[in-house]
């Protein structure tokens, strides 16, 4: 029989970007550029991704990690308000076992030397899965790839 549990918590993550608002907004909403950044292991195999950014759109990241198990991403957009907030619900499985649930919220604010970012998660872990900190560690390599990302970025995207 499972144990049935769960275990909330929050964190915040604030960046300060060299790029605009404009830019940091349309890499979290352009499919073509999120995909080259949303990620937290390089030597996972992508299966299948798709974003439709907009109130009520969906996006969806699974990928294999190298022992060939599915983490599984699914996530609904709940707010949208172009260069100032997305908020944004997901859960994440493993195989076919939903692991967690999250609610998200990601602030723009303009900066004269750019953008400040801000990166909340309310992530409750489901019947007994131990995370041990590695969603918060995950986020922060994926949010360091959005940073590389956008310095590599040389042309607006369209």
């Amino acid at each position: 029989m499972t144990t049935r549990s769960a275990e909330h918590t929050t964190f915040v993550i604030e960046r300060r970007l060299t790029a605009p608002v404009a830019r940091v907004f349309r890499a979290w909403s352009t499919p073509e550029s999120k995909r080259q950044w949303f990620a937290c292991h390089g030597e996972w195999v992508p299966l299948e991704y798709a974003l439709d950014f907009r109130p009520g759109g969906t996006e969806r990241n699974y990928t294999a990690d190298t022992d060939g198990l599915l983490h599984a991403y699914d996530a609904r957009y709940i707010d949208i308000v172009p260069d100032t907030r997305i908020i944004y619900a997901y859960e994440m499985k493993l195989g076919q076992t939903r692991i967690s649930a999250s609610l998200v919220t990601v602030a723009f604010d303009v900066e004269p030397s750019g953008t400040r970012m801000v990166f909340t998660e309310q992530v409750v872990f489901l019947d007994g899965y131990g995370d041990n900190g590695a969603r918060l560690q995950g986020t922060e390599i994926g949010l360091d790839n959005l940073e590389l990302f956008l310095e590599r970025e040389t042309s607006p995207i369209h």
